[in-house]
């Protein structure tokens, strides 16, 4: 279990639950799906990269390294305070598993490299984290009434079955 993942029983501590960090809703991705007939829900789980600094002023050196373009895996190695020794990498990350904050700032990211990184911030009661996502995995769902009316019997869905 890395530090940012949820303790059994943690409903996470902080004033921030009221507060909207810039997501929008219904922003459309619903609309996205290449089926119709399908919606697209958000990601489910990420692929997930972070430095954790205790102090303020290690964050912002940090910040200033990615700005100078150095890759996020290579200031993650000098300058994250925690276990995540793989470049930062806390590896594919399931939505409800994380520490709210830093959950809220994680999903709202979109995907990218190492060596281009969109990144955001967030201060938990672990210390200051710069995030970066690589990879989202999404779920698509069918409306019942649709898949309903392509069979009657879901289990004859299974190839080979009769």
């Amino acid at each position: 279990m890395g530090k940012n993942d949820k303790k059994a029983g943690d409903k996470g501590k902080g004033g921030d639950k009221g507060k909207d960090k810039g997501k929008k809703k219904g922003d459309g991705a619903e609309k996205d799906s290449k089926d119709a007939g399908t919606s697209k829900k958000g990601a489910q789980s990420i692929n997930v990269r972070h430095i954790l600094c205790e102090k303020h002023s290690k964050k912002e050196e940090a910040l200033a390294k990615l700005n100078d373009g150095v890759k996020f895996d290579e200031v993650a190695r000098d300058f994250s305070e925690d276990k995540a020794r793989q470049g930062g990498s806390l590896g594919w990350k399931a939505k409800g598993s994380l520490d709210p904050q830093f959950e809220e700032v994680a999903f709202a990211l979109e995907p990218s490299t190492t060596a281009a990184p969109k990144i955001g911030q967030v201060k938990t009661g672990f210390g200051y984290h710069i995030i970066m996502v690589s990879n989202m995995k999404h779920i698509s769902v069918l409306p019942l009434e649709r898949w309903s009316s392509n069979t009657s019997n879901p289990r004859n869905q299974v190839e080979g079955r009769k």
